[in-house]
């Protein structure tokens, strides 16, 4: 048990990860919505909003917020099927990276299922914009498997320019990337509550910069933090393309909004791309549930 919050939201929420079969996905379901659908896909086709995280909408108008760091942790595992339980409109932030997901999802175990993992192997250069940003999924060339590549460029030289790139494996993800937590600027704040954003942020769950300094006084967790979360939510936003990819994505200055534009030109490209086979299984979450309960 342990405590969540959405950032965005501020609401208290209690998560519930079970297991699912074969070919479910990852699966989202609001615990208190009732009398309407409230089964949410983890997929590129449900996404609703990418301002400052990505959320997940189905047609019946349900949401969920803040989907990308317990995506990245199923990724980054190898976790192909789960049933996600909670009970208000934003998964907890936890403390603003994928490592408390992974802790919960080892606690409770994984199982090898009956089935050969299918990936999505990059043929041709895919490439989106959103002006000076860019991003784009390339053809694999030394790693069989999803090489990230990610530069960040900020005006604050608390951060600067950062670059980062990793052969995507466990424990590449364990080592890497988990860790690194979620950041924002002090000069932000009230702009984003004026806007319904980051009500429920803290320094306990986001590194917090101002005017050249991160005022967290625990400080980073590694020198390139700010570029490894940037790697973290590449990682969960890309797993919504459905299945893993093989290919190297490429990236320069990369947001929620711009890499949810590469996988949706990703699936709407399909002669740039090809399904292949994968590892000769495929895992979902171990027979225990894992829970989270917000304390008030």
């Amino acid at each position: 048990m342990c405590a969540g919050v959405g950032v965005h939201s501020g609401a208290h929420v209690r998560l519930a990860l079970t297991p699912a079969p074969i070919d479910t996905g990852i699966v989202f379901v609001r615990s208190d919505l009732r009398g309407s659908d409230n089964v949410i896909r983890g997929h590129a086709d449900s996404v609703g909003d990418t301002r400052n995280c990505t959320t997940l909408r189905n047609a019946a108008g349900a949401e969920m917020g803040t989907v990308e760091h317990l995506m990245s942790a199923c990724a980054g595992l190898g976790i192909d099927n789960l049933i996600v339980e909670a009970d208000g409109p934003e998964l907890p932030i936890l403390d603003g990276s994928s490592a408390p997901f992974v802790q919960l999802l080892n606690n409770a175990g994984v199982k090898v299922q009956s089935a050969t993992q299918r990936m999505i192997r990059i043929l041709e250069p895919i490439e989106v914009r959103m002006g000076a940003k860019s991003a784009a999924l390339l053809p694999a060339v030394d790693f069989d498997g999803l090489h990230l590549d990610v530069t960040i460029r900020f005006a604050d030289p608390a951060i600067g320019v950062q670059r980062r790139h990793v052969d995507l494996t466990p424990q590449s993800f364990l080592g890497e990337i988990a860790d690194a937590r979620t950041f924002g600027f002090l000069s932000d704040v009230e702009t984003m509550r004026a806007a319904g954003l980051g009500r429920g942020a803290s320094m306990a769950n986001t590194l917090v910069v101002d005017a050249g300094k991160v005022v967290n006084p625990e400080g980073l967790r590694f020198d390139d933090e700010f570029v490894r979360h940037k790697l973290l939510d590449a990682v969960g936003d890309l797993a919504l393309a459905g299945a893993p990819i093989c290919g190297r994505f490429v990236a320069d200055q990369p947001g929620h909004a711009l890499n949810a534009r590469l996988v949706r030109a990703l699936l709407d490209t399909p002669e740039a791309w090809r399904w292949d086979v994968g590892a000769s299984r495929s895992v979902e979450q171990g027979a225990a549930a894992a829970l989270v309960a917000a304390a008030s």
